[in-house]
């Protein structure tokens, strides 16, 4: 622990489990105090409590992220509670797979808002608050940063057969890494994000029958790599092996230190040499 995130906020959305889970804690490892945001308050206030039983410090704010008034009291929530944000990761997702002629409409719209629409709002319910306290800091002739790091894909910088939406959303977030950071330059915000390639998690790591779901929204989403692709697609892998949630994490936390200060609008491949 290097303590270079002391005494900033990091607003984590998806942090109940997985990769988001594992970039909150560390994070907070690294001295950040943490609002912890999931789809599902229990899996949120049991990372909370990991961040808490580590030390650090952390807030929970569980609500449906497209839901009406949501991105702003995250917002609200989390400032009020902890004070001074400084950053923002986006993360929550899962996929909805199919060939184009099979996609419907609701499997193609239900994946746009998640990896694209979302995060989308969340930032822009934070323009206000970080306009203020960027012009409130030039005022008093200070130079402070603060870091977006959205979350992308290698199915966005190269797609992937079977994950049209996916794809797309995924290349959406670099269009939308890219044009936030030229926005936000004037407020010393760098906007970057992480691609990530093939990560251990309970969406990628399905049953060997194929059966393997979850519930969004009262829908059984099928999720999982079979076992026998994921061993070759291992194989792909100059490193030799797929990476793990705290890997992920590791790629995220570059953007967020003090050393990225004069980085913004890129994206890097957070996946062991795999590209598509």
């Amino acid at each position: 622990m290097t303590g270079k995130l002391d005494g900033r906020v990091a607003l984590v959305s998806g942090s109940g489990r997985g990769i988001g889970r594992e970039i909150a804690l560390k994070l907070a490892s690294e001295g950040a105090r943490v609002v912890v945001n999931d789809l599902d308050a229990d899996p949120a206030n049991e990372a909370a409590e990991a961040i808490r039983a580590a030390g650090g410090e952390a807030v929970v704010c569980a609500k449906q992220r497209d839901r009406r008034r949501f991105c702003r009291t995250v917002h609200q929530d989390g400032r009020r509670q902890l004070r001074r944000t400084r950053h923002h990761r986006e993360q929550r997702g899962y996929t909805w797979d199919s060939v184009v002629q099979k996609m419907t409409d609701e499997q193609w719209q239900a994946i746009i808002d998640v990896h694209m629409t979302a995060p989308f709002k969340i930032l822009r319910a934070a323009q206000p608050v970080i306009s203020a306290k960027a012009k409130e800091e030039a005022a008093a002739g200070k130079e402070v940063f603060r870091k977006v790091v959205n979350i992308s894909s290698i199915a966005g910088t190269g797609g992937n057969a079977g994950q049209i939406n996916y794809s797309a959303a995924k290349a959406g977030i670099l269009g939308v890494t890219r044009t936030m950071a030229k926005e936000w330059g004037r407020y010393k915000v760098n906007v970057n994000a992480v691609a990530f390639g093939p990560i251990r998690t309970r969406l990628t790591e399905g049953s060997a029958d194929g059966d393997s779901t979850i519930k969004v929204e009262e829908k059984e989403i099928k999720v999982g790599v079979n076992p026998d692709l994921l061993s070759q697609m291992e194989r792909m892998i100059p490193l030799g092996r797929v990476g793990t949630p705290e890997e992920a994490a590791g790629a995220v936390y570059l953007f967020c230190s003090p050393e990225s200060n004069f980085i913004s609008g890129q994206h890097i491949i957070c996946g062991g040499g795999f590209v598509i």
